[in-house]
Formats: C-alpha cells, structure tokens, sequence
C-alpha cells in the first residue's frame, strides 16, 4: 500500500494552540474519516462548531471509498429510510456523472440512475466519484474554517481525566511526527474502535453468549470475544477480451488455491470455486463470472458489483467494463484483528491481500469456463480506481468492530423478523435515526458459516450511543452498542451514516446547551429538543407506517 499522503492546497486557520505550540485544542475532534466519520463533520460544522477530522488512509470517506465498496441499501432508498445528507450523498453521485461522464442520453435521464448496473446496490459507482461528491459536500465547512482534515494519522494515545477524554495524540504514518489535540468532544469513527481500548472504555468485541443477550443465534456456551466476521480486501477488475494480463504468481496461491474452509456447516468446496453457498439457505449455488453464460444474470459474478457499465455509454467511449470483487472467496477469516499485537494484525492483512492476489490469479488461470477451458487471462487490476498502487482497495472492508458497553444494547429480539415474530422491530422513544437490511454476518474466525435472517426496518436508539460511563466520547461508526448478531445490520453504508451524522449532531446539541449526552438521553425536556433539532437537520426518526416497494 502507498505510503504517499495526499496533500490539500489550503490549511484550514481553524485550531487554537496552546501550551506552548505542543498542543491543539478544537470544539470536536473525529478520529476516522469513514463514512460515519464525514457525516459526523457534515452534522457538527453545519451547527457552527469546529472539528478536526484525523483519517488513516489518504482518502475520506471509508467503505465508500478507501474500502471500495458500493452501498449497500434497503429497497425503498429512493423514497425514504435515510438522513437528507445521504440523500444528498446519493444524489450527487449521479449529478457527478451527468456531469463529466459521456453518458447516453437514456442514462442520462434516468432519475435513478445506476452507474455501475450491478445488481446487489442501486448505486453501484466508483470510489472515485464517492471521493469527489464528499470533498464538494464538506467544502464549505472546509472553506469557513470550521472544519479541517488531517489525513495519513492513526491514534497513538489518550489523555483521559477522570470519565472525561481530554485529548488525543495521533501519529502520523509518513512521518512518525506526533500531534496532541484536545477538545470537548471525542467521536471515535475508527473502522475497529481503536479509540476505545486507549481510552479504556468498556466495550465488547466478537460474539456475545446466548446466555448473556438471549439471542436466538447467539453463540451457545461461553462468550467468544475473538470470534468477530471475516473481512475482506477488495479490488477493482476490468477485462479486456483482447489481451493477456496475468499477474505474477502470487507467494501464496499454492495455500489459497487448495484451502477447503472449515466451517459448521460445512462449506460444499474449496474456496477459490465457482460452486459456493447460498448465504440464506447454505446450500451450494454454483457461479458463472459473466453474464453471457448464465440465463440468470444473479448466477453472474461480474454484475454483483460492477461499477462500469458499457450499456450507460456511446459506443467506443468506453472499452472495458470493471467490477469490484466483494465476494465469498475473498472473504478472509483465518485471524482477526482487535486486540492483537501489531505484528500479528499485520500477518493477517498481509494474508488477505495474497488472498485478494490469489483469487485474481486463480481466476485468470484456473477458473473453469462454461465453454470447457481454464481462466480469462483478459482480468487486470484497475489501480487507477481504488487509489493504490497494486490495484488493492486502501483499506480492507471491515464488517466488526469494537463495540461500546452502552446504556441500552440492541438485540435481535429488538429487530429480528423471527425473534419478533414478524411485527414491527422495537419502537425507541429516543430514537436518533432509522435503518433496515438484513441480519447479514459473514463466516467468522470462530468457523461459523453465514448467519443471513431476515430482520426488520429498525431505529437507531440514542442510548446504543451513549458509553456506561465515559463522559465526552461518542462512537460515531459500527462501533455503537450492538451485538455481534445485531452488527450484522447496522454495519452498512446508510446506517453508518446516519450513527456518525447523529453523534456529530449530539456533540454539537452538548456544546450548545451545555448538557452532557446522558442528561439529553434522561430529560424528555432535552431529548425532545434534540429529536426535534435532528428533524429539522433531514434525520428520519420513524418509519411509514407503510412501505410499499
């Protein structure tokens, strides 16, 4: 991965400096500039209050963008189900490409446009183009001096004082320098909660005990804290038919080549195959990789994800179709991440990435052909799309993270269809946002196969938001209080979005009325207030009653 950092022609003047030029002092710092991470920022400058926001990699914008993964969405997206800012979001990626792509006319006027015609999202589009819409949606807040963005820093320590975090000191990737930054308010947006073991905060990773929540596919027997779901490092792939592209043979594509899961239940074959599960039923479903070989375009890999439609331009103005590969056979569940030494987290991501190589080699080489042959030599990496050197997205795709002890946790008996026996999900009174998709967990370190239920359109309570004792720190990512069970739909883009932009919005509401987030939780005075002040700001705290598709 680049270590290049991208630099900004402009520097905010926003920070004040004190103790003697060592340290920075802002209304609210934002460590991670994933997608709750710009929501967050979008919610607190718009209220008049400045943020630093810190992020590790050199693009905003998370599974977006650095992680490459188009959104994920409910099926009434286009009507309603998510905050006016994501809204805005969404709209400004087709504006982007009515603007400065040849499209054809009909995709031009399409009102719902799909850049990317790929089948699991509505809104299949580059990261690029997801780049460029948040940079034009933070710009004013940039430009007035309220917000400023410090890409390339990863957390290296905190100052906590009591139940109150104070500051804290980032270092930055490039250059090893060190920068301490204090403020009233702490919004941890880090893709694995990273916050929050320096803070000592309370909080849970991997997968809760039956016992403990009742949840009827919670792990039996005692908590598995190391058991959290795979992820996964993405790439873009275009082909062209013409040509030979094969990349260098992978060090590991012997291991990933032959590797069987081990999973209960059982996965049907190796994982680099064209035979894979159904994530619902677990019964094997085989693939073809294009459209073209298969009656049924869902058997097609290359549409699940396409980000480059050929059928949206003139022809000749565009060559190559490209999808993004977020697939089973990249998912990666041989380690995880939270809270293992650094050399270790580091030999996992190392082994995705040959994982990620492997499958694109594989496929290239090996993978059967309907027509009887071996491989499509024609796949090549697109770097020039992810932001990367190699071709690899900047980030993996991160489904678990951390997650806070909060004053109320949401369980599946709060928003599983079958656990709530096909009602309405759980009402909140303090409601600070809505979301819906399924309870969607991927294969876990623990060896568990899918676990994909349905659930039903959900809210957002704000005391998932609200730490059991830490003061000024709020989660503003997928680290808010869930379970692993019930992280399996609250982890998505729209969702996301909607926890940072309402903990951005909550520091703010603090600030101003000078309460802290649990008095707004316990005052119906101030909740009220607060929800009322959400509405105005386009959040949606309630579904329709009705929802028709």
């Amino acid at each position: 991965m680049s270590r290049a950092c991208l630099a900004y022609p402009y520097q905010t003047a926003q920070v004040q400096y004190t103790k003697g030029m060592s340290e920075q002092h802002t209304d609210i710092l934002i460590v991670g500039g994933g997608t709750g991470g710009c929501a967050a920022a979008l919610a607190a400058t718009a209220l008049g209050y400045r943020v630093v926001m810190t992020e590790e990699t050199r693009w905003i914008g998370g599974q977006l963008t650095a992680q490459a993964v188009p959104p994920d969405e409910h099926p009434w997206i286009e009507q309603f189900g998510c905050t006016r800012r994501y809204r805005q979001y969404r709209d400004g990626v087709r504006r982007y490409y009515r603007d400065h792509y040849p499209l054809t006319a009909a995709a031009r006027a399409d009102p719902q446009l799909n850049p990317g015609n790929g089948w699991v999202s509505r809104l299949c589009h580059e990261p690029r183009v997801g780049l460029a819409v948040l940079e034009q949606m933070l710009a004013f807040a940039r430009s007035a001096g309220l917000l400023d963005i410090r890409l390339r820093r990863r957390p290296a320590a905190v100052d906590v004082a009591g139940d109150s975090v104070r500051a804290v000191t980032l270092r930055h990737l490039d250059s090893s320098d060190r920068e301490t930054i204090a403020a009233s308010y702490i919004l941890d947006a880090t893709e694995l909660g990273d916050l929050l073991p320096l803070a000592g905060v309370e909080y849970v990773s991997g997968a809760e005990s039956q016992a403990d929540t009742g949840e009827p596919h919670a792990v039996s027997g005692p908590a598995q804290p190391d058991n959290v779901q795979s992820f996964t490092w993405c790439f873009a792939m275009g082909y062209d038919p013409d040509a030979g592209h094969v990349i260098d043979r992978p060090a590991q594509y012997e291991r990933w080549r032959d590797y069987w899961p081990q999973l209960q239940p059982p996965w049907p074959a190796r994982l680099l195959s064209m035979n894979q599960v159904n994530p619902i039923t677990l019964q094997p479903f085989p693939r073809v990789l294009f459209p073209h070989e298969s009656t049924n375009q869902y058997d097609s890999l290359w549409l699940y994800r396409r980000l480059i439609c050929r059928d949206h331009y003139a022809a000749g103005a565009l060559p190559h179709e490209v999808t993004l590969v977020n697939w089973p056979m990249n998912d990666y569940w041989e380690g995880n991440l939270i809270d293992k030494p650094e050399p270790e987290a580091q030999r996992y991501l190392d082994e995705s990435r040959q994982l990620s190589l492997s499958l694109l080699y594989w496929l290239q080489t090996e993978a059967p052909r309907p027509d009887g042959g071996a491989g499509y030599p024609g796949l090549y990496l697109r770097p020039d799309i992810t932001g990367s050197d190699d071709g690899l997205a900047l980030y993996p795709y991160i489904r678990e993270s951390r997650r806070i002890k909060a004053e109320f946790t949401v369980l599946e008996q709060h928003v599983g269809t079958q656990a709530r026996g096909g009602s309405e999900a759980a009402a909140f009174n303090d409601s600070v946002g809505v979301g819906s998709y399924r309870i969607d967990l991927h294969p876990s370190t623990g060896g568990v196969n899918y676990i994909d239920i349905s659930s039903l359109p959900f809210q957002i309570p704000l005391g998932a938001l609200l730490p059991v004792r830490m003061n000024n720190l709020l989660p503003a990512c997928k680290n808010l209080g869930v379970t692993h069970i019930t992280n399996g739909c609250y982890r998505l883009h729209p969702v996301e979005w909607n926890i940072g932009e309402a903990a951005g919005a909550l520091a703010a509401f603090c600030l101003r009325r000078n309460a802290a987030p649990r008095q707004v939780r316990a005052d119906a005075a101030l909740l009220g207030d607060f929800q009322r002040l959400l509405i105005g700001q386009g959040i949606e705290l309630a579904w329709p009653k009705t929802r028709p598709l």
